[in-house]
């Protein structure tokens, strides 16, 4: 790969002025150090070369006026071209330019420019036009600016459409978001009201079993005496109905110890021929041999008599 010099004073040796002439040198790549070590040098030549591209470097060589890179191998300029300011003059006839760079705009300095013998894009080919005198490459440069120009605020209003389209959806998305947080902090919010619910109940429902248990003890000990006896504890009878009582048992005892007595008396006394103990006598027969003649009653008697 060839390149300009070896060193800086090669280049120093050819710079006449403020000239300096590259041109013929088979070069296939711009000495860009050793140019920037010479700013006098506000004309550079680099015609008749191999060069295919520009190191973007080289548009830190922002002291040139005019440049001549006519015949070359060029296809693309460097995406910052616009950084040389200063250039007045431009010759790119005979490369292999389709578009150029955005910041092409940016060289507001420019009177002269060429672009013939390139493979232009149509629409930039119809606004360069020809360049075949010194009227029509001022021409050319001025429409190309204002064309460059046009498309650099195409290129901006496009730019701000995006971002404008991004901000919108990275608004939307934040909005999103904050929607989602809202929810989730009210979906929080109601979780924790509702757990301090349930615990509040579940603290109510311990006082009042707490207090169920208190109450409990004191209910049995009321009751304990209703329930012992059962019911109210009766009012004692009036003393004369328990008189007529033990008078009325009595005379049923006197009874019965009479009866009992006199059958005695009927049954084993001399008396018993009497009239009256005949009586009793046959009537206490007949009442035991009615009693005798019932099975079960007979049964007893048997036993009591086995006895």
């Amino acid at each position: 790969m060839t390149k300009a010099g070896g060193k800086g004073g090669s280049l120093r040796d050819k710079l006449d002025g403020n000239e300096l002439d590259l041109s013929l040198g088979n070069l296939n790549e711009v000495p860009v150090k050793e140019l920037a070590a010479l700013p006098k040098a506000t004309v550079l030549d680099l015609s008749c070369n191999k060069l295919t591209t520009l190191p973007s470097e080289f548009c830190g060589l922002t002291h040139l006026v005019k440049l001549d890179l006519s015949k070359n191998k060029l296809q693309q300029l460097p995406a910052d071209f616009g950084r040389l300011v200063n250039l007045q003059h431009l010759d790119l006839l005979n490369n292999r330019l389709v578009t150029l760079p955005v910041s092409f705009a940016q060289l507001k300095s420019l009177k002269w420019l060429d672009l013939k013998d390139n493979p232009l894009d149509p629409a930039l080919a119809k606004v360069a036009g020809d360049c075949l005198d010194e009227k029509q490459c001022k021409q050319c440069a001025n429409k190309v600016l204002q064309h460059m120009k046009a498309v650099q605020a195409d290129q901006e209003r496009e730019r701000q459409r995006r971002l404008e389209v991004e901000r919108e959806v990275e608004k939307k998305r934040e909005a999103k978001q904050r929607a989602k947080e809202a929810q989730e902090r009210e979906l929080r919010k109601r979780e924790k009201a509702e757990e301090k619910e349930r615990r509040r109940k579940e603290y109510d429902a311990l006082k009042a079993s707490k207090r169920e248990q208190e109450k409990k003890p004191k209910k049995e000990t009321n009751q304990a005496p209703k329930s012992k006896s059962g019911s109210r504890p009766r009012k004692p009878p009036p003393r004369k109905h328990n008189r007529s009582w033990a008078v009325l048992k009595l005379l049923l005892l006197l009874l019965l110890f009479c009866v009992a007595g006199g059958l005695v008396a009927c049954r084993v006394t001399e008396l018993q021929r009497q009239p009256i103990c005949t009586s009793v006598n046959t009537i206490y027969d007949n009442a035991l041999q009615g009693l005798r003649s019932h099975e079960i009653l007979q049964w007893v008697l048997q036993t009591d008599s086995k006895q």
